[in-house]
């Protein structure tokens, strides 16, 4: 006679281990936040340099507006990260809101201090300093950017086409934008940037 061998249960962490678990979560989100908030208002911001998607709209409304760039990024993300909760679920969600709210505290602290002015050094170490701070963000679990998310869900509708593709089709419009904005060099530099982070 055979026996169906049983699978072994998960083992439950316990009350200690996810104390540890989410406290290294914000800690490395937060460290995140704030080298994202260093390649904005030290590299790209003071040069006129953008990034892509919800960061890249915000820095753009913040020029002309002088709004405060910490509060567009958190309130422009808002209805994009509750779209999300279906999909990316409330844990993820929730995390993304701490990282965007990191996000906005860490760039007041950053704001009026310049690197450098050499635009090809600020498009390079922005881009450089930008992708290791949203790569240590995405490793736990959370995300900066609401057109990430809005792509992830518009892909596995369409199935036609990749995510990659559809954030690239979105930035392009907003790299248009900075063009207009900005000068068409400055455009230029922004895809570099953006590139670069990748």
């Amino acid at each position: 006679m055979l026996f169906k061998k049983k699978l072994p249960e998960p083992i439950k962490k316990t009350k200690i281990e996810l104390v540890r678990e989410y406290t290294l979560k914000a800690f490395f989100i937060t460290l995140g936040a704030f080298i994202v908030a260093i390649g904005l208002e030290m590299f790209l911001l003071p040069n006129k340099i953008i990034d892509g998607g919800v960061i890249g709209v915000s820095m753009m409304i913040s020029y002309l507006t002088k709004w405060n760039l910490g509060l567009l990024i958190f309130c422009i993300n808002i209805p994009f990260i509750l779209m999300a909760l279906k999909n990316l679920g409330q844990k993820f969600v929730i995390q993304t809101f701490f990282a965007t709210g990191m996000l906005a505290i860490a760039t007041n602290i950053m704001h009026g201090r310049q690197a450098t002015e050499d635009l090809l050094l600020a498009t390079v170490f922005g881009g450089i300093i930008l992708g290791f701070g949203v790569g240590l963000i995405l490793r736990n679990n959370a995300s900066l950017d609401g057109t990430e998310m809005v792509s992830i869900n518009l892909a596995k509708k369409l199935k036609i086409i990749s995510v990659g593709e559809l954030l690239m089709f979105i930035n392009l419009f907003i790299y248009m934008g900075a063009g207009f904005l900005y000068g068409w060099d400055r455009a230029l530099y922004s895809i570099l940037t953006y590139f670069v982070a990748s």
